[in-house]
């Protein structure tokens, strides 16, 4: 007997809004630190500020979601070592994509710039707050480069089920319902 095995449409269009603004935002930070200080970088991060907040809403709702549904189940079998890569990788990610906003706002505001969504104001700015803002930096650079190592293995991964594995999980990713034995 055989059972549908699938994600629902809320799980793979977060995954896939987040997954986009996160690379996106991952690679846009890095441009941004060889950009020369200007009034154009300000602008820039602005933008990069803007994608950071709507991927931690995202996010928060991505949490409440998996907390109610679980991360997905593998559709193969794998050596345990493998599973607990891969729960931590998912587990990584899903805390990378809180952290690292966070701790961009923590450097915003502990820096004395307000925060904003393509120009609608959040936080304004106030008085700088050195601590905040040394830690929000050493979150946000240590974050980074987690964050850069959880993808690549997430994309490792999801290669290996695609080429070697061959168990529908890019399949499942993309919204198609699986059969299961």
């Amino acid at each position: 007997m055989s059972r549908a095995i699938s994600l629902s449409k809320l799980t793979i269009r977060l995954h896939w809004l987040i997954a986009v603004g996160m690379i996106g935002s991952l690679a846009f930070g890095i441009y941004l630190d060889e950009f020369a200080a200007s009034a154009n970088k300000g602008s820039l991060i602005g933008l990069h500020k803007s994608v950071g907040v709507i991927v931690l809403l995202l996010a928060l709702v991505r949490l409440i979601n998996t907390a109610k549904q679980g991360l997905p189940t593998p559709l193969s079998e794998s050596a345990a070592w493998q599973l607990s890569a891969a729960k931590v990788t998912h587990i990584l990610l899903l805390a990378g994509t809180l952290f690292m906003p966070i701790s961009g706002v923590m450097m915003s505001v502990g820096g004395g710039y307000p925060v904003g969504v393509f120009g609608l104001p959040l936080i304004p700015a106030g008085d700088e707050n050195e601590m905040l803002s040394q830690i929000g930096h050493a979150v946000h650079d240590v974050g980074a480069n987690i964050m850069i190592a959880a993808v690549l293995l997430h994309v490792a991964g999801a290669v290996k089920h695609s080429l070697i594995d061959k168990d529908g999980t890019m399949a499942r990713m993309l919204g198609k319902q699986i059969g299961n034995s």
